[in-house]
């Protein structure tokens, strides 16, 4: 068989209209803007109205990759949705958008690895199109956490937002586009980020649901030591499968978790400041959603040109880590395109 790559040949995001400030959950719980900040680095988040289900915010997202991408939706062979926070548990949320975007030729499944989902997503398309199953792979992340947020605990309700990115991948000549990935898990530290009721283990009860128990729980101090040492870890494994170094890097684009998480990782890892994305501060958390969101955003800026080399890694519920290298090959968006 030919040797086959992929590349990234569209990307795509959407965020609700509707924003939160740290001012308004003021109003709501005890804390403050400077706590939050000073914490966190977000000053605001998106919030999905009543009627926007994940599917709502994956659509339009996946019809702006497309329309990038120069892709047709009949030219799908796959459309993968990965969240935690699906329309329903079945059919797939990536079922759903597969019929609304009219992908009739694709297949279409969701995918739950937390955060770290889209980079997970990115590996299984290439995967997919390397071995000649598929040509064009549709991923995307979507997320509305505010439905799972516990908004009386002032330690999680100020972190998470709503959002949907998406990228289209799709067959490329080796060593042109996703040059490597390493995908992880460690789920010893299950525990430390969940949400508690509403599977199998704890269906949910009236009893459970005014306890809050179908909410995100956090051990948010146990999380960033996993995550500081371990996203540098997982980003030079995968700089090192790619055969390359931190000072060939153009651009990190990691999960936007927190923002004394991105510095800390930054460091470890030996990048710059002005080489690392941040849009935390706008969005908050939107879980696996966050790359992707970060990756259109300074594609569509115009700070990326073709041949630079984007390290993408996340990190999340699993509890999973995920590094991929991209070598970006789209030319500078412009708003004709």
């Amino acid at each position: 068989m030919q040797q086959r790559g992929s590349k990234i040949w569209g990307m795509g995001s959407y965020v609700p209209d509707k924003v939160l400030s740290n001012a308004d959950l003021e109003r709501i719980v005890d804390t403050t803007d400077e706590w939050i900040v000073t914490h966190t680095g977000i000053r605001e988040r998106r919030i999905a109205t009543d009627d926007q289900a994940c599917s709502d915010l994956c659509v339009p997202a996946a019809e702006r990759a497309l329309a990038d991408a120069g892709v047709s939706p009949e030219q799908l062979d796959m459309v993968i949705v990965s969240t935690v926070t699906p329309d329903m548990t079945f059919p797939a949320t990536g079922c759903l958008v597969q019929d609304r975007i009219g992908a009739r030729n694709a297949g279409a499944f969701d995918l739950v690895s937390g955060c770290t989902g889209f980079i997970y997503g990115i590996g299984l398309a290439d995967g997919m199109i390397s071995n000649g199953a598929c040509d064009y792979v549709l991923v995307i992340s979507g997320e509305v956490l505010t439905r799972i947020t516990d908004w009386t605990d002032r330690s999680t309700c100020v972190l998470f937002g709503d959002g949907a990115g998406a990228a289209v991948v799709g067959l490329a000549e080796p060593g042109t586009g996703v040059l490597s990935y390493v995908l992880e898990s460690y789920g010893q530290h299950g525990d430390l980020l969940k949400l508690p009721a509403g599977g199998t283990r704890q269906p949910l009860t009236p009893e459970l649901l005014a306890q809050h128990e179908n909410c995100i729980r956090m051990e948010g101090h146990e999380l960033y030591k996993l995550a500081v040492r371990g996203v540098p870890e997982v980003g030079e494994t995968a700089m090192e499968k790619a055969g390359v170094e931190a000072k060939d890097i153009a651009w990190v684009v990691m999960h936007q978790a927190n923002k004394r998480i991105l510095d800390a990782a930054a460091k470890r890892l030996g990048v710059p400041d002005e080489r690392v994305v941040v849009n935390v501060d706008r969005y908050g958390n939107t879980s696996a959603a966050s790359i992707p969101i970060a990756l259109d955003e300074v594609y569509r800026e115009g700070h990326m040109a073709p041949g630079d080399l984007v390290l993408l890694v996340g990190f999340g519920a699993g509890f999973t880590l995920g590094a991929a290298v991209v070598r970006w090959d789209k030319v500078p968006y412009t708003a004709e395109d």
